[in-house]
């Protein structure tokens, strides 16, 4: 039984409840390509709504603008995110660095709340009473248009990536972005899905502002982007959080690393087993088994560090721990067809 047994183990098939991780190692470089992809992106589309709300007056271009600048300190994180999770094991933390993603991606989504949220209802909640008067609509409009094209771009990223992975397990993209331990493409997904939306919502703002003469239009429509962003940070930062306190591992990944434990040629049966995420697609195990064949103990010892040394050489296993199961301890059954 090969490393190559446990890969497909961890990636053959989805699991049934919100739980675990529909995610494969190859993503995680492309996570990177997407995260540039909306940094670039955001920080021109932030750019030209700021011009075109100092043009204009307009309410729901400054949220637009806020919105923009959030999302592109947030890729920033996200970068940084990517980075510090991917530094390897060491002394110090010999479970690797992964949660480092969780945590700084939990920083990205509480900017988002703190800095688009924030700004687009306060400022939308000013206007209702000030009241604001936009001297040039076309240039909303034409800012909007190609905000719209660039944040489409990005959004074709992150969408191509997720059906990819999403595909593999006949999961919906949607699902599979609420269900996937990878943080950095489930924050980039909904980021460009809700700047798309906010784009819809700003430029009905302007145009009802424009149509009606009435000034509440365009500072509803700064508030009602200001609460989309509201609601996308609430939905990461519980994802992370999840994360970051102990995600549980689905009963079918459970089932298929215990088929994997069960089919090693050293191991007669396992009484115990333990997943926990420690990063994107990333597991510490801890299992009790009884070795095949009867060793004295300084060479059981040997064989069970060689077990270990054996499922950390998979890219997703960060650290095993195995111990010698008792006599009397149960045995864990495989489910019929895992075996």
């Amino acid at each position: 039984m090969t490393s190559a047994d446990l890969d497909a183990a961890v990636s053959a098939e989805p699991p049934s409840d919100g739980s675990g991780d529909p995610e494969g190692t190859t993503q995680q470089g492309e996570s990177v390509v997407t995260v540039v992809v909306a940094l670039v992106a955001n920080g021109l589309i932030a750019i030209a709504k700021t011009v075109a709300a100092l043009l204009s007056g307009s309410a729901s271009m400054v949220a637009e603008a806020a919105h923009s600048w959030a999302d592109t300190g947030n890729e920033i994180f996200l970068l940084v995110a990517e980075r510090r999770g991917a530094r390897p094991r060491d002394a110090e933390h010999p479970r690797g660095y992964g949660r480092d993603t969780y945590v700084w991606s939990l920083f990205a989504a509480f900017g988002l709340f703190m800095v688009g949220a924030a700004v687009s209802v306060l400022h939308g909640i000013q206007q209702l009473s000030a009241g604001s008067e936009e001297s040039d609509y076309l240039v909303n409009y034409v800012v909007l248009g190609v905000a719209f094209v660039l944040e489409g771009v990005s959004f074709l990223q992150a969408l191509r990536q997720t059906r990819g992975s999403a595909r593999q397990w006949g999961l919906h993209p949607l699902s599979y972005i609420n269900r996937t331990s990878n943080p950095t493409l489930r924050a980039v997904f909904v980021e460009d899905f809700s700047a798309l939306t906010g784009l819809v919502l700003a430029a009905l703002g302007v145009m009802l502002h424009q149509l009606t003469e009435n000034a509440v239009w365009d500072a509803v429509g700064s508030i009602a982007v200001g609460l989309l962003l509201g609601g996308v940070a609430i939905f990461l930062i519980r994802r992370n959080s999840q994360f970051l306190l102990g995600e549980a591992i689905s009963p079918e990944l459970r089932e298929r690393v215990l088929a994997v434990l069960v089919g090693l040629d050293d191991v007669d049966r396992v009484t115990y087993l333990h997943l926990e995420y420690v990063g994107p697609l990333r597991f510490f195990v801890v299992a009790a088994v009884d070795l095949t064949g009867d060793d004295p103990e300084g060479r059981l010892a040997v064989r069970l560090r060689a077990l270990e040394a054996h499922l950390e050489s998979h890219d997703t296993i960060e650290d095993a721990v195995l111990t010698l199961s008792t006599p009397d301890e149960p045995s864990l059954m495989v489910a019929a067809g895992r075996s």
